[in-house]
């Protein structure tokens, strides 16, 4: 299997494969896209650069009071917006600076997942800021799974990048969830949101705005072929 590879190998591996499907996004994330934040998503969930213990326990505590707000009313949409920003802000308190989490993250990234899908459950206008992070949420996901067992994960970051472009039109958006979804294997939503983009582009931009989205898309392709081809040629490892 692809990450039963070892040593430099399969970080190489990991690396090229994980952080191409994630690039985009924390590009969109850095420059503010999809979050009502000022200064970018990054400062919302890192708190403006807050960190240590006695932030971790702030934001604990935060879970609890949300936690307690559910059992009251399960579809307290706020809430469950509580619980997964917060989760994914713990998470990141364990991810090193490659963007690897460890598995105290993981759990973590799981339980913002768990929240998520919840959410998405109850809201009608789901927020587009918690897409993009939930976005890099199932990337981090990903990140320690075999290959066979991406696949809820990849799709999982198709369907938050779908989110997000429902909820914000725009050629980025749309090239990106071109991306998400050749990776997930979601041929038919990737070839709608490529046209997508198209549309949206000036007359003067539409040839370059086809490129992108040509790239995008063969770059996708190529990664999870890549990625099949090791699985496939990688002999099993065991009895």
């Amino acid at each position: 299997m692809l990450f039963d590879l070892k040593g430099k190998r399969k970080r190489a591996v990991q690396i090229t494969y994980l952080g191409l499907a994630f690039l985009l996004a924390a590009g969109l994330i850095g420059a503010g896209i999809g979050s009502s934040t000022s200064g970018g998503l990054f400062d919302a969930i890192t708190g403006g650069g807050s960190g240590g213990s006695n932030a971790d326990k702030t934001i604990q505590k935060r879970i609890a009071a949300a936690q307690k707000r559910l059992q009251l009313n399960p579809k307290d949409q706020a809430a469950y917006a509580i619980v997964v920003r917060s989760h994914y802000q713990l998470a990141t308190a364990q991810a090193s600076q490659t963007g690897q989490f460890n598995p105290k993250g993981q759990a973590q990234l799981q339980q913002a997942a768990t929240a998520w899908n919840r959410y998405l459950g109850i809201a009608k206008k789901p927020d587009p800021s918690l897409a993009i992070l939930m976005i890099q949420a199932y990337g981090g996901l990903a990140q320690s799974k075999s290959p066979q067992d991406q696949k809820p994960y990849l799709t999982g970051a198709a369907d938050a990048a779908e989110v997000l472009t429902t909820a914000q039109p725009s050629i980025n958006a749309y090239v990106q969830l071109v991306q998400y979804a050749t990776l997930a294997g979601q041929t038919p939503k990737a070839t709608l949101a490529g046209s997508q983009a198209v549309a949206l582009a000036p007359k003067a931009q539409k040839k370059a705005v086809k490129a992108k989205v040509a790239q995008a898309k063969a770059q996708a392709a190529q990664a999870a072929a890549a990625q099949t081809q090791q699985q496939t040629s990688t002999p099993p490892t065991g009895p």
